[in-house]
């Protein structure tokens, strides 16, 4: 049974925003009380958090699809929608994720850090708030957006201070489990180790964690055994500790070809976050706790020291050498930290837009002569909240593009009256507005009741002739305007 799992595809998809409510506000004596529709909610983001209490993408292998919560449209009488609920997924520290094309989205390291991998789509405006000066009321209202969907990579790399790497049996699991509470499986057989274990190791006032790293054969780097799997989990490790086995039975092999082979493999592995050589390394001699270990550990020794390496023989059993071994990391994991303190903290570079742009492009059509591809954050945005089975939605969108620019931007390329413009998936026969950019345009009278002008409506004395005629009863404010205009007749 899978109980580890570093690296999982996921498919995301936030939610829908809500669709706009196209409403008349109707209510007794208020016959022309004007649009009351209101927006839509916004979609829910699925969003990635660090959890320190989380150490494997083992969930998401089993359920690698998540969706948000949609939005709820609105309703009249000015009832905005819900928004939709974000999607909270917890991750382990260290994960990274990749675009599908493994571009670096995002590096997730430290407790509660968050990402927002998918975007929730916006709610839809209700009538209400596309009412203006000359659209009173609008018979129409915006559809919700769609949210985000990805499909992305997640890949998990263990935040460790120090890698163990060796040979399968090299002993790696039985030293983490003398210099730290963890207990991984161990045999007497080769790739015991099947995932990476941790352990928390204290020496004096420093506590630092180490990361037992499955065996590494050579070819690791191009994928043989296990490494190219597991080598990630060493990527952000401050130090690597060599384990070399000083009592191995196998035919040619030594501590030394042993300590060559290793890092021939580090050096081809391709790491984002720097060569793994140029990490300070150990070499620890281990089983020294076997005569014939003891003295093949001694006698190499002083050939590694020659290479510039720190040895230690130790031994897994005996626990001889770990208290000199663990100091000496804690010294080394000391020094890295300092160094990190040291280094500034990022500074948040900000981009504004260009003056001269204008958040679209009109490019001629290769597949179509005299055709037109439109493309932008906006027009794109704006042609799917649009209900094309109503005109005015329509004419609304028209007027919208005019404004943008988009027809001056296709005049200028020669496009004539009638031409193909795409955008995104909706194809339109381009017929100009020219000179009525500064009108709001509508193919039809809808939405433009004069009745609804202010400017238009009776004044107290109509309203008062109007009752009158119609027999129907007088307020108080009524009835002695009434009076007052009697009198003054009568004077």
């Amino acid at each position: 049974m899978v109980n580890f799992v570093d690296r999982v595809v996921l498919h995301v998809t936030a939610g829908n925003g809500g669709h706009g409510c196209a409403s008349v506000h109707r209510e007794k004596f208020k016959p022309l009380g004007g649009p009351d529709g209101a927006n839509g909610g916004r979609g829910g983001d699925v969003v990635l958090v660090v959890d320190p209490q989380v150490h494997t993408l083992l969930d998401f292998h089993h359920h690698p699809h998540q969706k948000a919560g949609n939005g709820r449209p609105g309703a009249g009488k000015h009832r905005s929608g819900a928004d939709g609920g974000d999607l909270e997924l917890a991750v382990p520290n260290g994960t990274v994720v990749h675009a599908a094309d493994g571009s670096v989205l995002a590096d997730l390291t430290g407790a509660g850090r968050r990402y927002v991998v998918a975007h929730g789509g916006r709610g839809g405006l209700g009538n209400a708030a596309l009412a203006s000066p000359r659209r009173k009321a609008p018979g129409f209202a915006l559809l919700g957006e769609p949210g985000e969907a990805f499909d992305v990579v997640l890949e998990l790399k263990s935040m460790a201070d120090v890698g163990l790497v060796g040979f399968p049996s090299a002993g790696k699991s039985s030293l983490i489990a003398a210099i730290s509470a963890a207990r991984p499986k161990i045999a007497d057989y080769p790739f015991t180790t099947l995932v990476p274990n941790l352990g928390v190791v204290s020496a004096g006032e420093t506590t630092f964690t180490v990361a037992d790293v499955p065996g590494l054969i050579p070819g690791a780097a191009q994928g043989k055994g296990l490494g190219l799997d597991f080598l990630r989990h060493v990527e952000r490790c401050a130090v690597l500790l060599h384990v070399l086995d000083c009592a191995t039975l196998e035919p040619g092999r030594d501590p030394i070809s042993d300590l060559e082979a290793i890092e021939a493999e580090l050096a081809q592995y391709q790491s984002s976050l720097g060569d793994l050589l140029d990490r300070p390394r150990l070499v620890a001699l281990n089983k020294v706790d076997i005569p014939e270990a003891r003295e093949l550990a001694d006698f190499v020794t002083e050939e590694l020291t020659g290479r510039g390496y720190r040895v230690f023989e130790v031994s897994a059993v005996s626990h001889a050498g770990l208290r000199e071994l663990t100091f000496a990391l804690a010294g080394l994991v000391e020094e890295f930290r300092a160094s990190q303190e040291a280094i500034p903290a990022a500074r948040i570079v900000l981009s504004p837009r260009a003056v001269d742009d204008s958040g679209f492009s009109v490019e001629p059509d290769p597949e179509e002569p005299g055709a037109f591809v439109v493309r932008g954050s906006k027009p794109e945005r704006w042609v799917r909240q649009t209900q094309f089975d109503n005109d005015e939605a329509v004419g609304y969108l028209a007027d919208r593009l005019a404004r943008l620019g988009v027809e001056e931007e296709l005049a200028k390329l020669g496009a004539m009256p009638g031409a193909t413009v795409t955008i995104l998936d909706y194809v339109f026969d381009f017929q100009p507005t020219a000179g009525l950019a500064d009108e709001e345009y509508s193919p039809t009278r809808r939405g433009t009741d004069d009745r609804l002008d202010t400017s238009s409506r009776p004044n107290a004395d109509d309203r008062l002739a109007l009752k009158k005629s119609r027999r129907l009863p007088l307020s108080d404010e009524e009835l002695q305007l009434e009076l007052e205009r009697t009198a003054t007749e009568q004077s």
